[in-house]
């Protein structure tokens, strides 16, 4: 009985182990596509940035050669 009852908390433990290791698993995959998705915004935002800087620019050379 002993024996049965040992294995049967073994077995509980265990099973409480796999479903954290899983849990976090799926965080990390969760985190590393919030990252890639940030990423992308920023050098979405970066490249929109440099657009309007030679824009600008483009129109401050205009403005001077007038």
């Amino acid at each position: 009985m002993k024996t049965l009852s040992a294995v049967a908390l073994l077995l509980m433990i265990a099973g409480c182990g796999v479903e954290t290791a899983s849990t976090a698993a799926t965080g990390a995959v969760i985190k590393k596509q919030e990252m890639e998705e940030g990423k992308k915004t920023l050098e979405s935002a970066q490249a929109k940035v440099g657009q309007a800087v030679e824009q600008m620019q483009q129109r401050s050379e205009s403005d001077a050669s007038k």
